[in-house]
């Protein structure tokens, strides 16, 4: 673990830009897009019983927390580029980290993510700049766009892929 680092946050806290670049709009539908790819990287690492802190989810919940999420994502995408300000729905991370599917093989949920993230992305690259400034409901964050949903997941990704590491060996 690097020094003075929060193992919560091993690639920083997530900040909102709210003018994003197109450059920096491309570079976040990038790593959408090569999400998987990293991810095979890093997992042959991982102990994946381990949890990245103390307190914290172990490789294999994290693995499948992030399938459940960017489904999420994928989701809430789909009801912004369809529908006139939907609400979306949160949901609670914590108790689906412990329902049974969880203890899988993290292998379920990586295939899952491949192809979600090739679908996902393929959306995001055909996607307009009125189609990212779409407006959404998030009880917990009120009024967003699509390019707020971008960011968000695009950090998510990062973020986890950072906890996964802090559960291998050294």
């Amino acid at each position: 673990m690097i020094s003075g680092m929060d193992p919560r946050y091993p690639t920083g806290k997530l900040v909102i830009d709210p003018h994003i670049t197109p450059e920096k709009r491309r570079q976040m539908v990038a790593a959408i897009g090569s999400f998987p790819a990293e991810l095979a990287v890093v997992m042959p690492t991982a102990q994946l019983d381990r949890p990245y802190r103390e307190g914290g989810w172990t490789a294999r919940q994290v693995v499948h927390h992030v399938a459940d999420s960017h489904m999420n994502a994928f989701i809430r995408f789909r009801l912004t580029l369809t529908e006139d300000s939907p609400t979306l729905k949160p949901y609670n991370e914590s108790e689906w980290s412990k329902l049974v599917d969880a203890k899988e093989d993290p292998s379920v949920s990586i295939k899952i993510l491949e192809g979600l993230h090739h679908r996902w992305h393929r959306m995001l690259e055909a996607m307009s700049d009125a189609d990212f400034a779409r407006p959404a409901i998030h009880p917990d964050h009120g009024p967003v766009s699509n390019d707020w949903l971008l960011q968000v997941y695009a950090w998510h990704g990062r973020h986890h892929i950072g906890h996964i590491k802090l559960t291998a060996r050294t």
